[in-house]
């Protein structure tokens, strides 16, 4: 039983070693922050109500 768990014991200590990776410390890339990009013209906000209302006053 004492040889038993002595075995055990030991395929766990080597298992743990094995898994517990390199000793590099890790490296993080930088993050990139892309800001939305505004229209390609700010006049464009009221132009097309101005195009729909010239629309409905010609329609009348």
């Amino acid at each position: 039983m004492k040889k038993l768990v002595i075995a055990a014991a030991a395929i766990a200590a080597a298992a743990t070693a094995a898994q517990a990776g390199t000793p590099e410390m890790a490296t993080m890339e930088p993050t990139v922050v892309v800001e939305a990009a505004e229209a390609a013209s700010s006049s464009s906000g009221w132009l097309i109500p101005l195009i729909l209302i010239a629309l409905l006053v010609a329609a009348l």
